[in-house]
């Protein structure tokens, strides 16, 4: 199956020209077929991952098509299967179908269905070829792909100012980290001859690059990270993408757009661990975003801006722990920070898409997004706020959750590094406290709004499905690391 891994991005793909081409107008069957496409996807994401786990090599590799040729130097579409893609395909296509089946609930009575599903499934295809590819080439050509989609999806209620502002903020805003990119695509075809990831690798192994264009290459690689990840100071587009559907809010934060950034950093990490001062910029950034973050997500009353900003704040932990580990293995010390930051990459999807897709369901039932204008909804809402809460004990890191397992390695991560360590473990406490404060004011006490409250009513089956298997995802992905 792993020689065919490719078909697993081309489904979506495929799902996005049937519904533009010929489902446009059948809006059960536009969802039905997007749906089902994904489900495969998933289902050849998980027997992918289980052969990666059996596979000795622990890798495989292909070119599938010769792009453009200038002597030596080639552009090529390829296929790379390892354990971090492996993960990462089964992460998007699990956050992927869920929100999918959620959306046919949320969507419903929408005049643009289909076209919702449509732009889903291009998503989706955008994410995956970004994570099989084998190039960086590849990977810039599905990373601004996955920024066109998500313009697409952040402004679909166009006729809201707002959701127009907020798509043309985020493409901007992510474009400018995009220019960093470029410049390192540039210096490596200069440096290394090649834009594989085997190649660079081998060549700043090797010595290729003189020092300080190495710790230039690693900054300029890592500021569209910083674009496409939400990270100080191109963090201000992530908030305002809450003017998108709820759904896409969960696919964002959870699995797709944010998660590019991380999966750069991780994926061209042998970069960082060559360039001690390329590495600490990362880690010192990842570690302002988390904190400045944190600090603001204190102060929201809408539920969606808490999220996001927990969001950033999680994503800078992730850069934090990867900056770290290129740092310390830069001056041949020991680390785990690699490890940690990707298997808190896995966690976090799967407890911030549950807490989106919670937020959503609570936001159908009362119609607000202000948790001023909520409370005592525990008793209404019997399936959506156990899930939830079951999502914030996570995102909290209390044991058994998975968000325990995968923090307990970023705060490990930070030993040697007094100031690296007091702040994760500040910025831990600052989580619990935020999320906590949202639970009670929307699930507890008396209700603040009786009217709103009086209406209040569970989600339907098709909504509430997808949170009870992300709950139990969020209680046992973190288990894989024991």
């Amino acid at each position: 199956m792993t020689q065919h891994a490719y078909i697993i991005g081309l489904l979506p793909l495929l799902s996005f020209i049937m519904i533009v081409f010929f489902l446009r107008w059948k809006e059960k069957v536009a969802a039905g077929f997007s749906i089902s496409m994904i489900l495969i996807s998933w289902i050849m994401s998980v027997w992918v991952l289980l052969e990666t786990i059996a596979s000795h090599s622990g890798s495989y590799e292909s070119i599938l098509y010769e792009f453009v040729a200038f002597g030596s130097f080639k552009l090529e579409i390829g296929l790379l299967i390892d354990p971090l893609a492996a993960v990462m395909l089964v992460v998007v296509t699990t956050i992927g179908a869920c929100v999918e089946i959620y959306s046919v609930g949320y969507m419903h009575g929408d005049p643009r269905f289909s076209r919702f599903f449509a732009y889903l499934s291009l998503f989706l295809f955008s994410m995956l070829g970004l994570v099989l590819a084998n190039n960086f080439f590849m990977i810039f050509i599905f990373w601004e792909l996955v920024g066109l989609t998500s313009y697409l999806l952040i402004g679909f209620w166009f006729e809201k100012k707002s959701a127009a502002d907020a798509c043309k903020k985020a493409f901007i805003t992510t474009r400018i980290g995009d220019l960093g990119f470029l410049l390192s695509l540039l210096l490596m075809a200069f440096f290394a001859g090649t834009l594989n990831y085997a190649g660079v690798f081998e060549q700043v192994a090797a010595g290729a690059f003189p020092p300080a264009i190495l710790t230039l290459t690693a900054i300029a690689l890592f500021c569209g990270a910083v674009g496409k990840s939400a990270q100080f100071p191109l963090h201000v587009w992530l908030p305002d993408a809450m003017e998108g559907p709820t759904p896409v809010s969960a696919l964002i934060h959870a699995a797709t757009m944010v998660a590019a950034g991380v999966y750069l950093v991780a994926r061209s990490m042998e970069v960082f661990v060559a360039t001690a001062d390329g590495a600490l910029v990362v880690a010192i950034i990842g570690l302002i975003t988390s904190f400045l973050a944190a600090t603001i997500a204190i102060t929201q009353n809408d539920i969606k801006r808490v999220l996001a900003y927990s969001t950033v704040s999680q994503l800078g932990y992730m850069i934090m722990a990867l900056g770290l580990y290129g740092y310390d293995t830069a001056l041949g010390h020991h680390s785990a920070g690699y490890y940690a930051g990707t298997f808190h990459l896995m966690t976090h999807a799967f407890f911030k898409g549950l807490l989106f897709l919670g937020a959503g369901s609570v936001i159908h039932a009362v119609h607000t997004n202000d948790i001023q204008e909520m409370g005592g909804l525990l008793k209404k809402l019997k399936i959506t706020a156990p899930t939830f809460l079951i999502a914030s004990l996570s995102i909290s890191g209390i044991f058994p959750f998975a968000g325990f397992w995968s923090k307990d390695e970023i705060v490990a991560s930070t030993t040697g590094h007094p100031i690296f360590m007091f702040f994760t473990l500040l910025i831990a406490f600052m989580t619990a406290f935020y999320m906590w404060r949202l639970c009670f004011l929307t699930f507890f006490g008396k209700p603040r709004d009786q009217q709103k409250y009086d209406h209040a009513h569970e989600s339907p089956r098709s909504m509430t499905w997808p949170l009870a298997f992300l709950g139990f995802l969020a209680v046992t992905a973190g288990w894989v690391g024991i």
